[in-house]
């Protein structure tokens, strides 16, 4: 008796799967090369017509230009600057915008949960909650400086404000959506309001809240630089105050850039750790697929 040792036979449809996926994660990827390389392209031609256009029409003492901006950074890096080494200025901007991003994150979630499941309390806090936010946030920076000194401390109650309201809001209208028949099936299954709390209404506003904080470290980086632009002994926006007092334009922009590219980064951060902190949510369906 003999055996049949024949390779066994694949299935056709199973490899009519995997040749459509492979060819729409290649779609997938020549999609993203396109937009990145789109993206490339209008940042070096919004820098090239930039360098012409004050090279050609407008004076460069106002204006600057790419080239200028690009040797300031490379001597505040290479050299330092006024006020010490550049990483220094940064490592303090950071501190800053990080302590206060934190404290503004903690305190804005915890209170808007709490008043968007109390009721009551909302609408007796709401006109003095509104009229907080409205305070023009330059203004309390000042006021941060005249109580808390020069040093940091100014710095991170200015970034806390500019954190604290975005955060709060989201917080506040997440635990304000919470659907109402599975708090009520939940209660009804004897859930205490600790249990329908930590069960029910953190998860259903965690995307509300992870919302806000993508715009939310931008709002300290701009605390703690303005901050450091109406008074300070380190930091950003010290650079930036520096060059305005000393009409260095290219200076200005140099701080700009680095702001820009430290908020990015954050928000680089950021987006992974939603990702991670969001496996358990099904994944969106209206994201198309490029054809």
């Amino acid at each position: 008796m003999s055996l049949d040792v024949s390779t066994p036979q694949q299935n056709p449809s199973s490899t009519a799967d995997a040749a459509a996926l492979a060819n729409v994660r290649a779609r997938v990827r020549r999609h993203r090369v396109t937009i990145y390389g789109l993206r490339a392209l209008l940042l070096v031609a919004v820098l090239a017509f930039w360098e012409a256009s004050v090279n050609l029409w407008f004076d460069p003492f106002f204006y600057s230009k790419p080239s200028l901006i690009w040797h300031k950074l490379v001597v505040w890096f290479s050299d330092g600057t006024a006020q010490g080494p550049i990483w220094q200025q940064i490592r303090y901007t950071l501190q800053e915008a990080v302590l206060g991003f934190i404290l503004g994150a903690i305190v804005g979630i915890l209170l808007g949960i709490l008043l968007g499941r109390a009721r009551l309390l909302a609408e007796v806090l709401q006109p003095y909650i509104q009229a907080a936010n409205a305070v023009p946030r330059i203004v309390l920076s000042a006021l941060f400086i005249i109580w808390f000194g020069l040093g940091m401390s100014s710095k991170v109650a200015t970034a806390f404000v500019l954190v604290f309201f975005p955060v709060f809001f989201n917080a506040f209208q997440g635990a304000r959506e919470v659907d109402r028949n599975l708090v009520n099936n939940a209660r009804i299954l004897g859930a205490s309001r600790s249990q329908v709390l930590r069960s029910i209404v953190v998860p259903s506003a965690t995307s509300w809240i992870l919302a806000s904080l993508h715009t939310a470290f931008g709002f300290a980086l701009i605390g703690a630089i303005v901050g450091e632009y109406a008074g300070a002994t380190h930091g950003v926006g010290l650079l930036i105050s520096t060059a305005q007092a000393s009409f260095d334009s290219a200076g200005i922009y140099a701080g700009m850039v680095i702001s820009t590219v430290l908020a990015l980064g954050a928000e680089l951060i950021l987006g992974l750790l939603e990702r991670r902190l969001l496996k358990w949510r099904p994944p969106a369906h209206n994201n198309a697929v490029p054809v």
